[in-house]
């Protein structure tokens, strides 16, 4: 009778981490950030079709990098989850916090029991009504269902660290276009530049409207970049 083949727990999650981290960093980054009339995401994509920032619901914003059709997946599941969520009992009990928590668990069950862990890392953002940004949260999960809360600025993707060390520590919110021309240069590095072509740009605003998801156009984008 043949021993069936050992490999060790340890190594089996090792091994799956380093493949999702691969994955992950084959795709291009994004940076959220805290801005000061709300949050703001700035994502490198040439694509004017397949978005990686999107809206979950009234006050909430989805963003994901890595595997294209893994991460819509994940954004069309959070949307069902806050559309009943909301239908179910109120608009206001729908809150990032137990969002974040529904994908960390899903994340983290495919990483332990499925034979391919998902290449993605995601993020959710939600403004709140406070109007100096206290209650504003960014949530950041990992492949794995490891959730970290954030809070001024956060990098998904790659080359983090590289794209952390040149986008900087925020202080205090910077207005939309500053925080959208150091995003831009910290996603390009010193040998490239980002034109609003190349760039996927969407805010959560603080305001009057129920809804506060907005995408920047091209020729916003473009007048942001050259301000």
């Amino acid at each position: 009778m043949n021993m069936p083949f050992y490999v060790a727990p340890e190594q089996v999650m090792k091994d799956r981490a380093d493949y999702a981290r691969k994955g992950i960093a084959r795709g291009r980054s994004l940076i959220a950030f805290r801005y000061d009339a709300g949050i703001a995401i700035c994502a490198e994509n040439t694509s004017s079709t397949l978005r990686k920032v999107s809206e979950i619901y009234d006050r909430i914003a989805f963003a994901g990098v890595g595997k294209y059709n893994e991460f819509d997946q994940l954004r069309i599941a959070g949307v069902r989850h806050a559309d009943m969520k909301g239908y179910s009992f109120s608009r206001e009990d729908v809150d990032a916090r137990s969002l974040a928590n529904q994908y960390a668990q899903s994340l983290g069950q495919i990483f332990t029991h499925e034979m391919k862990p998902m290449e993605v890392e995601i993020l959710v953002a939600e403004i709140g009504h406070v109007e100096d940004g206290s209650a504003d949260q960014l949530f950041h999960i990992l492949y794995d269902g490891t959730v970290m809360d954030e809070d001024m600025s956060v990098v998904l993707g790659g080359e983090t660290d590289t794209i952390s060390e040149r986008f900087g520590d925020l202080d205090v919110p910077p207005s939309l276009g500053e925080g959208v021309r150091l995003a831009a240069s910290a996603l390009a590095g010193p040998d490239r530049q980002l034109g609003a072509d190349a760039l996927e740009v969407a805010v959560l605003e603080r305001g009057s409207s129920r809804r506060t998801f907005r995408r920047l156009s091209d020729e916003e984008t473009t007048e942001v970049l050259t301000a």
